[in-house]
């Protein structure tokens, strides 16, 4: 991969993995409610989550959703619905989560790897990336540059979110606030739908 296109697919991959999309709220308001170390799991679910996403469309997938689109909505109905659903119990949720007998927990591993393969943001990321940057001569070799490269900017980039997060927590400690600040947070996730579900 020529040098220009490896610092492009660079900037590409930090652009959409630190801007706002569902992971980042998630990730910003668990960093809140749980702390930094309690969401590491979460972090790391998605940086996983998305590398086995983005190599699936590079082997194939990307090609069968484009030959039925029907699949492609399902996914994004699913994606919007989970969301949705993750939005409810954000904004419902009124005290931090301390990790001693308390219910509320941060999303797993699993749950978060698991979230890339119906988060809309992630289909169109991955397969955007994949149409962009591969190189027909060296395909199946650029796929896995591609899939290198968003796994070493990904974790770093969407950890950010979590930590701001975190650092907010004590000021956040005053039920009220934090009520207000889960609201606030649950209606950014699921405005973060909006360009994704057109």
């Amino acid at each position: 991969m020529p040098l220009e296109t490896l610092l492009a697919l660079i900037g590409f991959a930090f652009a959409t993995s630190i801007t706002p999309g569902p992971n980042n709220m998630m990730l910003f308001a668990s960093g809140v409610n749980f702390g930094f170390r309690r969401t590491v799991p979460h972090m790391v679910g998605i940086g996983a989550g998305f590398l086995s996403l983005l190599l699936g469309v590079g082997l194939g997938l990307g090609a069968v959703l484009a030959a039925f689109p029907p699949l492609f909505i399902a996914l994004k109905i699913a994606g919007g619905l989970y969301l949705l659903w993750i939005a409810w119990k954000l904004a419902s949720s009124r005290s931090l989560g301390e990790g001693n007998g308390d219910t509320a927990k941060p999303m797993s591993f699993l749950a978060a790897a698991s979230f890339q393969w119906v988060n809309p943001k992630a289909w169109v990321m991955a397969v955007a990336a994949m149409a962009t940057y591969t190189d027909p001569a060296r395909y199946l070799f650029s796929v896995f540059v591609v899939g290198l490269v968003f796994a070493a900017v990904n974790v770093p980039s969407v950890s950010t979110w979590a930590g701001f997060g975190s650092v907010l927590r004590d000021w956040l400690a005053v039920p009220a606030r934090l009520k207000w600040f889960n609201i606030t947070m649950a209606v950014l996730l699921v405005l973060s739908l909006w360009p994704m579900l057109k």
